[in-house]
Parts: structure tokens; sequence; C-alpha cells
């Protein structure tokens, strides 16, 4: 197997950028254009836009099992199935393998992981939120956790950056708990969810339903990347986009890295730990070991980015031990692996519609609709049972269409389930924010080791009563909608929820202004190892309600501009 997709392996390089997805692909990027030379490191195989994306073009009819997961891949995929959708045939090979890949659990935590080239940015939901100063600021004023050190002026440029590059379908809205992107145009709703936001408008004077924002092109506007164009509405995103319409760093920051002559990317190579230099007190480089030859390597750098997720960068820090660092690197405050995040989900309510039976959409549109948080933004908003708050996502269709457009039916029943393809329905599916708390969190299990001889991950992590108290509310407003929108059989639901079901796992080595209670500084930076910076999920000091892949993308863009300079004024 190929391990190096772009330049010719070296010793040394100017940045080491550990992972390639989300994060690690927009390190390369702003690294890599800067000027930089760049090596990417990646844990998983070598994966390449469009070659690799085998199912991508495949109908029911094409699979096995008509792409349902079989016995056999449910045995080494038990903790992968936990989502219900990510290991059927189209998807399972994205996931990773259980057996191969196995954690404890002293409390039930669902992580899921994607070990290849582009890493999760090929399976992600794609939707994209910006925080605001109610997000920035709540830790502080609520007395939680650690104050964030920085405010919504201090990313909003990045914010802008990042989705001129990546691309937003969404509509602008003015509303000050969820600040408008630079925008593609939004992906219209169907009749009956227009109906339904108008409905809820006029009902409640402090809510909006609006398509959802999703990193997806619209328009023929040209993007940055590998022949990206406008979305084709086929919604098999999580097979891989052969069209590179929505972002991911495989189709988009990677190749826009390579061609810049300054970026090695090497895969099947397992960081073990970053290597500290008593005398200058740096890092130095890492150690990696070859997935399939178990051979080990140093490779040497100026600057090392972390980004391979929270769980994963942090088990890097925490085993990347030394005399100055005995618990782990930058692990002064005891933090490493604690305050442990998710979004909480699988509450609210659906319900069905009359009417509408003229009507249909076309199309198999890649996103729903958002409404975005109304609680706890001040004033009457603000709510006794519980802190911060949640949006929801969801949408309406009629009837389960999509299959018998994939003809995946035939004959007869076919013919009258198209005449016939049922009632209209919507449904209010919430996500809400998980405080922080200390005692939620992971540690390395030596007496368990992987293939590799690294030590495996424990969690012992939780929802706690905040998150109970909020669910409850989370319900009964999706359940009010609803019938202030008209529909009939409204069922409620509140289905049982694990840590980590949300995959937005964060929050492991947060930010903060004081080393004594953070491991990062402001500026994504190891308090007491300045040319370590991590910009995953790991650095998040608060969760917000809303999906995190963009404000790791904003982050990672304004750390790898900070360390250019730094690097340029000899001060790393």
């Amino acid at each position: 197997m190929t391990k190096f997709y772009f330049n010719d392996e070296q010793e040394s390089y100017d940045a080491i950028v550990v992972g390639s997805g989300i994060s690690g692909g927009w390190a390369a990027k702003e690294l890599c254009e800067n000027g930089l030379k760049t090596l990417v490191l990646e844990r998983g195989p070598m994966k390449k836009h469009r070659e690799d994306y085998p199912t991508a073009n495949l109908d029911k009819w094409d699979m096995p099992n008509g792409g349902r997961p079989t016995v056999e891949s449910q045995e080494r995929q038990q903790k992968q199935a936990r989502t219900g959708y990510t290991t059927g045939y189209a998807s399972s090979h994205w996931f990773v393998d259980d057996v191969k890949h196995p954690y404890s659990e002293d409390k039930r935590f669902d992580w899921m992981r994607g070990y290849h080239v582009g890493g999760r940015s090929i399976m992600w939901g794609r939707q994209v939120y910006r925080w605001s100063d109610i997000d920035f600021e709540a830790n502080g004023r609520e007395g939680i956790a650690v104050d964030w050190p920085v405010r919504y002026k201090d990313i909003a440029p990045w914010y802008s950056k990042v989705e001129k590059f990546i691309s937003v379908s969404g509509e602008a809205l003015n509303l000050p708990q969820l600040p408008d992107s630079e925008f593609e145009p939004a992906m219209p709703l169907n009749c009956v969810e227009q109906d339904i936001r108008e409905r809820v408008e006029a009902a409640f004077e402090d809510r909006v339903v609006t398509s959802g924002r999703v990193a997806h092109i619209t328009s023929d506007k040209k993007f940055e990347g590998d022949g990206r164009i406008r979305c084709q509405y086929r919604n098999r995103c999580v097979r891989g986009c052969p069209f590179g319409a929505y972002f991911s760093s495989l189709s988009s920051t990677l190749p826009v890295a390579e061609r810049t002559g300054n970026l090695t990317l090497r895969a099947d190579s397992i960081v073990s730990e970053i290597i500290y230099d008593a005398d200058t007190q740096k890092a130095s480089g890492v150690k990696v070991i070859d997935a399939e030859t178990n051979e080990e390597f140093v490779f040497k750098a100026k600057v090392i980015f972390l980004c391979a997720s929270a769980i994963a960068s942090t088990s890097i820090l925490m085993n990347s031990r030394s005399e100055r660092f005995p618990n782990g690197m930058g692990n002064d405050s005891d933090q490493l692996g604690r305050n442990i995040m998710d979004h909480h989900f699988l509450v609210g309510a659906s319900g069905t519609f009359e009417g509408y039976e003229d009507k249909y959409y076309k199309g198999r549109r890649p996103n729903g609709w958002y409404v975005p948080r109304f609680r706890n933004i001040g004033g009457a908003t603000n709510m006794k049972e519980f802190k911060r708050g949640y949006g929801y996502q969801g949408g309406g269709g009629r009837g389960d269409i999509s299959d018998l457009v994939a003809e995946a039916q035939f004959g007869a029943q076919l013919k009258d389930a198209i005449l016939d393809p049922g009632k209209w329905s919507a449904n209010f599916l919430a996500f809400g924010e998980t405080l922080p708390y200390e005692d939620n969190k992971f540690v390395l299990d030596y007496d368990n080791l992987d293939q590799w001889g690294l030590p495996t991950v424990r969690f012992n992590a939780e929802i706690r009563e905040n998150e109970f108290a909020m669910r409850k509310d989370m319900q009964d407003q999706a359940v009010q909608m609803l019938e202030k929108a008209g529909a009939k059989d409204i069922t409620p639901y509140d289905r049982p929820y694990a840590l980590g079901l949300g995959i937005h796992e964060m929050g492991t080595a947060r930010m903060g202004r004081d080393p004594k209670t953070s491991v990062l500084n402001g500026n994504n930076q190891v308090h007491a190892c300045k040319n370590v910076y991590v910009t995953d999920g790991s650095f998040m000091s608060s969760a917000a309600c809303v999906n995190p892949s963009l404000t790791y993308m904003a982050f990672t863009a304004r750390a790898a501009n900070h360390a250019v300079s730094e690097l340029k004024n000899g001060n790393i």
C-alpha cells in the first residue's frame, strides 16, 4: 500500500500535523500556504478523493443483503453500530473495526471513529453554525468550569475565512444567539415545512424555523479544491461525495495544501507520543509506529499540531510522559482527559399532517430544518430548571419515498406505493448542550494494550441532572410547536442516550486563561510547551448546543496562522 500521497519522506519538517480530517486538513492548508514544509500523519490507510468511494453510486439492489449489516460485520462493529446508521454496507467501511480498535467503558460511551485519510470529514453531518458571545461568555458568567479566553470578535474573522472556502448553505436571520455566516443560497423547505415554519413563527415570538446550515455548494460559484461542484441532492453523503459538493478535507483542504508543494502526507502512521526536549522546553518531534509493519520512526519539527480528534489527541498528550511531564504533556492542571462533553439528543416529537395530498418534492435534500436556541438567552427566555439551551433539527416529508424512488420494491407493491406515498409527517429532534463536568473523564488503560502495544482508553462519563431537566423541556416544546402547526397523532419521545452518540466528543484538553486549571491557552498552545497546538474538539471549554466542526475549523485556521507568526518571530 502506498503510504506517501504527496512528497517524499524526510527526517525533519517545519511542521507536523497529526490527523487528516476536519481540523488536520485546515492546519495543513494554512501551514503549507504560508510556506512551511509540513508532514501530515494519519493513522489509517490512504484514501483518495473519488477513487476510494466504493459505494457512492450504488443502489440498494447493488449491495449484498440489500445494504443491511451482516451478522459477521455486526460482530466486529458492535460499538460503531450503536448509532443505527453507520454500519450498513454503504458506509461500514468508513468506521473502525471495534475488535481491532478496542476501548473500555465504566459507563457507556459511544465512540464513533473513522481511521483513514480524510477522517470523519468524509462521513460528517455537515451542519455548520457559528457560536455567539452568549456561548463564549457562559462559563464565566455562570461560574462553571473555566472562562473561555476568547470572545466572538476574536474568532469571527476566522469563521468568515473558513465559510468562504468550504461553502455554507443557509439564510441570514440576524439573531444574536446564532450569528449569520457567509452564505450560499439556502436549500429550500418543502411545502409542509414552509407552512409549519409560518405557523410556528406566528405562535411563538422567540422561534424561527429555517433551512439547516450545511457545508454544501448550492451555486455555480467556483470553490477551491479538487473540482468541487454544486450539490446533486443525492443524500448519499456518508458514502463520500464524488462531486466534492460538500466540504471534506479529502476534496478541499488537502488538495490545496498539496498544490503548494509543501505537503507530505504519510498514512498508516500511528503517533504514539510527542518528544519533549528539556533543554529547549519545546517539543522536538513525534514517535510513530507503522500500522502495518510495527516499525518505529521519529519525525522532527519546529511546531506540532494535534488534530486527531478529542480522545485521540488527548491520548497522545497523556502518553507523552517525561521527567517534566510525568502525568502527560501539558497536564500540570490535571485536566487532560476530563470534562468530556457531547450533545445530548434523541428527544423531541413527531406528528402527521393532513392535506397536501396533491403535492410532493423533488430530489433528496441532504439537510432538514433548524430551530435556533430560544432558552436562556436573556429576559423572559431564562429558565430556572436548567442552564444553557438547545436547538432542533429535523424536517417534514411524505412517507418513506426515498426507498421507492430507489426502486427497492417491485411489481404491484411498488405501483401501489407510488400512487399512495403516505401521509406527510414532521419531526423536531432536539440537540442540547452538555455542561463540562470535571469527573466526566477517560483514562489510559496500560493493563489493556492494543495490537501496537499502546494503552487503550477507558471511559467514565455520563449526562447529569441539568441535561435531564433540559430534556423534559426539549420534548415538551417540540410537542407544543407541532400542536400550533396543526399536527395530528403527535408522538413525543425520549430515547436512551449515552455520551458519544452525538459524535461530538469535546473538552478533554480544554482552553483557558490559567495553566493551573487548563491545558491550552487562548491560541490553542499547550501552556507549558508553546510549540504544540491542539485544535480539534479537545480544546473546547464548553459545548454550546450547535454542531462544533465549524468552530474547530475556525480555531484551527487561527492557530495555524498564529504558529506561522510565532515561528517567524522566533518565539517558538
